[in-house]
Order: C-alpha cells, then structure tokens, then sequence
C-alpha cells in the first residue's frame, strides 16, 4: 500500500501530466455552438475515453514492453526523458490551451479529439501510468491506488468541464497559461528524478 507520501507525489504527477484546468480552455472551444445537453455528452465522453485509454496503459503498457524486450530500467530513462520534453514544452512553449485548442475542428469527433486525447490523455500521461505501475517495483494494492488516484484526477477533469463557463471567467485564459507553465515546471523536476532512478537501476 502507498505512503501518504508517495500518494501526494503520485497524485502530483498525475495532475501534471493531465493538467485539468488546462483542459478547460479546449473544451469551451470544442463546444462553441453547442446546446448544454451537447455540452454535457461531450464531457462526458471525452472523460471516459481519455479514463479507458488511461487505464488501458496502466493494465498492458508494461506486457507490451516485456513482449518487445524492452528492460524496465531502460523504458523508465525514455519515459523521464519525454516527460521532460513534454514539461519543457509546456513551460517554453505554447500553453497547453493554446497549442491544443488549435487543434479543435467543427466535427462531431471533438469529444474525441481534441478532448479525449491529447488533451486528457496526453502522451505524457499514457508515460506516466505505465512508470507507475511497474510490477518489479509497485504491489498490486499500490497500482490499485495508482489507478484510483488517475480516476479521481480524470473524475475532476469531467467537473472542471462542466463548470468551464465559470472558470473560464474566474481564471481566464492567460490564468489558464500560467498554471500550466507551473505544471510543467513541476513535471520536468519529476521527469528529472524518473531519469536518474532509470540510470540508477540500470547500472546499480
């Protein structure tokens, strides 16, 4: 079973990568021109494909690796390193709001894409539950907290898109840039320790 400890840090992880309030801007442009009960299946929708593709990595992502003969150690230094990628582009580049909401297309498919993935199923976030659920390294009770821990992140995702009008005029968009920056500053320092326990493992 998990530390509180090591719960708050999952659960940190977790948010990062998923980032919520990020989601709340793309979602307000996917559902421009939609009536509240489309709204509301859209949401909907979007949270349990972005939770099944989510729960889908955490359960076979590492069968996957082992058919492939990828060691853990290994996977575990790659997965830091495009964490890290994916945090430096969150803090460099463009916001999570801005460079998905580019991506939103007047197509039925929205809850899809661009919601679903890869703004709540981000790369990132398929990384960070199969690192989390490594067998060598977790317990079956610890991945099934792992697992709560993401459905409560993506659970919260689901709120913050029902309530994005209000959001959306509390924060703003610009106070929607600024929180996902600051994720991504904390997820480069989580993707940085990932590395040197990966190297740490594959040479101890």
């Amino acid at each position: 079973m998990q530390t509180p400890e090591e719960m708050l840090a999952n659960f940190v992880l977790l948010w990062a990568v998923i980032d919520p309030v990020g989601t709340v801007p793309v979602y307000i442009s996917c559902t421009q021109g939609h009536d509240r009960t489309e709204q509301r299946k859209i949401a909907r929708t979007a949270a349990l494909v972005a939770a099944g593709i989510l729960f889908f990595f955490l359960v076979a992502g590492e069968l996957f690796l082992r058919a492939m003969g990828v060691p853990l150690a290994a996977f575990q230094v790659a997965g830091g390193l495009v964490l890290f990628l994916f945090a430096l582009t969150m803090i460099f580049g463009d916001s999570k709001p801005e460079s998905e909401s580019s991506l939103v297309r007047p197509a039925q498919d929205t809850a899809i894409f661009p919601l679903a993935t890869p703004s709540i199923a981000s790369p990132g976030a398929m990384m960070a539950a199969v690192l989390l659920t490594e067998n060598a390294h977790h317990s079956l009770p610890h991945q099934a907290v792992t697992a709560v821990l993401m459905l409560i992140v993506v659970g919260t995702v689901y709120l913050f898109m029902r309530a994005a009008g209000w959001i959306s005029r509390v924060i703003g968009d610009a106070g929607a840039s600024v929180i996902s920056r600051v994720m991504g500053l904390i997820l480069a320092s989580i993707a940085a320790a990932q590395v040197l326990e990966g190297i740490r493992e594959y040479f101890g």
